[in-house]
Formats: structure tokens, sequence, C-alpha cells
């Protein structure tokens, strides 16, 4: 018996083939109408159905390149079962390079939404509807924040079987425990019954190829794991770092900062991070790591403010040894040296 059509929007997409359709959300003070943009890709045989978005928030970029890349490698002939992609989420923010969306609400916060509710409730209902509620699992890629960037991660919960299966698939440097968020696709997804992973990767509103490659290889072998595609021809990766906690160093005092840590460094309380200088170039202050594990997360932001995040370090299960440098990441032409230390004009924490 043939496989039945897959039924999304207003279209229905046989088996065997690829349909692009537009979902509307909203009309423009113009009269133009905004859409969400999907590519169903609907296997001749019967298998999972995997969703995969990315820019929830306008300003991540990366998982844009990854969907589009992972799409580009997907053939409807030899394809198990069905994957959904939506590249951009909130299309509105994603114009404009902008994280929210016009009225300021973080979108992530709006799931699972109502058809009746504020913009972001009736994308968030929307995307609920036509896509998660038609999955049976779900990967989510995101970014770090305005001037932060991530090392590959999956947030998941490790808790759940399924999902510690998969986010090792993923094998990305690091799987974190993560909890759920009110509002979040990922809560909402997971009390609708999807498997879900959270990817992070790079920095907001740039390319970061490690962190696309990384997307791209991880959804791979995770389709490979569901049997949906071949086993991909790339190296098995290291097992991940599992971390169940984290936190972030923070700025002692105000300065220009200069960093030495990298993404992916293994650090033991007291290490040296980098530091802060006043605008003479004289050292006002070290930054030093407040616990073992590895950098997870940084800030790009040059200026700090007391009290400002500067490095985020995950606490490796000591089950999980690894050497350190574990990860190594290309050189990021940011990053700035350390001023000697002979222009030092106080003395450091």
């Amino acid at each position: 018996m043939p496989r039945p059509s897959f039924a999304i929007g207003a279209v229905r997409v046989r088996p065997g083939s690829t349909r692009e359709v537009g979902l509307p959300i909203t009309r423009l003070v113009t009269g133009a109408e905004v859409s969400l943009p999907v590519r169903v890709v609907h296997g001749r045989t019967d298998g999972p159905t995997v969703w995969l978005t990315a820019a929830i928030h306008g300003d991540e970029v990366v998982g844009v390149e990854v969907v589009r890349r992972v799409l580009a490698s997907l053939r409807p002939s030899s394809l198990v079962g069905t994957v959904i992609a939506v590249p951009i989420v909130n299309v509105l923010g994603f114009q404009t390079g902008e994280r929210y969306l016009p009225d300021r609400r973080d979108l992530n916060r709006a799931f699972p939404g109502s058809a009746r509710g504020s913009l972001a409730g009736r994308i968030a209902h929307l995307l609920m509807t036509e896509v998660v509620a038609k999955g049976d699992v779900g990967i989510d890629l995101h970014t770090g924040a305005d001037r932060r960037s991530n090392l590959p991660q999956i947030r998941a919960d490790l808790d759940d079987p399924r999902t510690l299966e998969l986010a090792s698939a993923f094998g990305a440097p690091v799987v974190y425990h993560a909890k759920l968020r009110d509002g979040s696709l990922r809560a909402a997804a997971r009390e609708r019954g999807s498997t879900v992973l959270l990817y992070e990767g790079g920095e907001s509103w740039r390319f970061d190829e490690w962190a696309i490659e990384a997307g791209v290889v991880g959804v791979r072998r995770v389709l490979a794991r569901l049997g949906m595609i071949d086993a991909i021809d790339e190296p098995e990766p290291a097992p991940s770092l599992v971390c169940r906690s984290s936190g972030w160093v923070r700025a002692a005092g105000s300065g220009i900062l200069q960093l030495e840590a990298t993404l992916g460094q293994r650090v033991q309380p007291g290490d040296r991070l980098g530091g802060l200088s006043d605008s003479f170039g004289r050292r006002v202050r070290l930054v030093r790591a407040d616990r073992p594990g590895i950098v997870i997360g940084r800030t790009h932001a040059p200026l700090l403010n007391r009290g400002d995040a500067i490095i985020h370090i995950g606490e490796v299960e000591e089950d999980h040894p690894t050497p350190d440098m574990a990860v190594e990441l290309p050189p990021d032409p940011t990053e700035t040296p350390l001023l000697p230390e002979a222009t030092d004009a106080a003395p450091a924490d």
C-alpha cells in the first residue's frame, strides 16, 4: 500500500517529493502578506517525522545555514520518513536583524501560543499546530545572544533515555542537561510528546563556519540514528562531555576586556582567563575561573561593567574525563591579546 500524502497548510505533499509552502502569519501595514516558510521532504517509505527549526530569534543566522545545507543533502526518493524544515521562524525579526519581534516580545517565551493572542502567540500557535504536532523528533537551532558566542552543544533533558540517545548521536562537544523554560518551544514540544534537542553554536548575526559544520553533521547523524538516511561518511566523534550545571564568571570591576580563554578550553579554579584594563592600558583586574569545567560560552563585548558576564563554564561530570583543550576551534580573528604585565598599574585580584 502506497504511503499517504503529507498534509500541511492547504497543500498535500506526495510521497517521494519535496514541497515548499508559506503558512500565513499576518499582513504588514502595506498590505503585503508575511508567511512562515516551510519545506517538507516526504520520503517514499514510512518512518519518523523530524522537524527542524531555526531563527526563532531573528539575529541567529547559523541555524538558517544549517537547515539549508541539511536540506540540500536530502533526497525524497531515498529518505525514510519525513523532514519538516522551518529555516526562519521569526520572519519579522530576521528581516531587520532583530532578536525579538517588532513588539519586543521574545518568541521563545510565547509557546504554545494562541490563535487569538499576540503576534508572538499567533506565530507560536501556528508552528505548534502545523509543524510540531506532526513530528516525533525536533531539533531547534540557536546561537549565542548579542555579542556572545557558544561552543557547539546540545541542551536537552538527559534524564530521558531517548533524548540522551539522540543527543549523544548528534556528537556535539558538550551535551548539557538544561531545565525546561516556561514558554519555550522545547517545553511546549515536550508537552506534546516530541523528543527535542536544542543546538547552540556560534554567535548571533555571524556565519561561524565551525558552528555551521558541527550543526550540519550533527543533524545528519541524528537522522542516520533514526534510520532515515544512510550513515554519514564522517569519522566517529569523541564522546560528548556531559554537563549538568554551569555558571558565568562575571566582571569584578569595569574595564576593557582582553581574553585568553577560548571556547572548549578545560579550566580549573583560579586559572587565568584574561584581564581588564583601563583606557591607558593599565591592568586593573585579572579574570580567573571560579569552578572546574569547560568553556561553553564567552562574551565578545570589549567594554564591561562590574557584574557583566564574561565566560560561561560548564561543570563536567567526573565519569566523563577528557584531556585539556579537548575541543579545537579555528582561531577567532576578533581575539585581542592580553596587554603585557609591565603595564599593570594596580594589584590584580
